[in-house]
């Protein structure tokens, strides 16, 4: 038996149950700790109908996800920076994207954009995440016939 201060015994059972309710608190406090510290760190994914009925603050990061609209496509000045329309068939968002292009990044396909509003409503993306349909095939493997690709799937596994 434990004594505390003034030599007041205290039994093994209860002893435990105040270590397992100390550390019960000490984790509680740890979660509520880092979810306090990531809390701007979350990106809100969106759509384009989303982002237009209620635009988030300029400096928060969001997701913006949608279609890339045909003919919105064009390369700025500085060869670097590209503009394009992102929608969803209600709604429609420009956006901006200074860096690589992915290579899946066309007209007409699917785009996940990471990145902030700007103050002008333009969506300034930090980066481009490009979708592909369900009929996706590497480019690698165009030009092989079903059973060839069904082939080299089986080699590769």
């Amino acid at each position: 038996m434990a004594s505390i201060g003034g030599g007041t015994a205290i039994k093994a059972k209860h002893q435990r149950l105040v270590l397992l309710a100390i550390a019960l608190a000490v984790l509680i406090a740890a979660a509520l700790l880092a979810a306090w510290a990531l809390r701007n760190q979350a990106s809100y994914f969106y759509v384009p109908s989303e982002i237009v009925a209620n635009p988030p603050e300029a400096d928060r990061g969001v997701r913006l996800g949608g279609m890339v609209e045909r003919g919105s496509l064009r390369t700025e000045a500085d060869g670097v920076t590209i503009a394009f329309v992102v929608g969803d068939g209600k709604a429609r968002v420009p956006v901006t994207f200074k860096g690589i292009v992915p290579s899946l990044f066309v007209e007409g396909s699917g785009v996940v954009a990471e990145g902030h509003m700007g103050v002008d409503g333009t969506f300034v993306a930090d980066n481009l995440l490009a979708k592909h349909d369900e009929n996706y095939v590497p480019r690698e493997m165009q030009d092989m016939s079903k059973e060839q690709a069904q082939q080299v799937m089986r080699e590769t596994q």
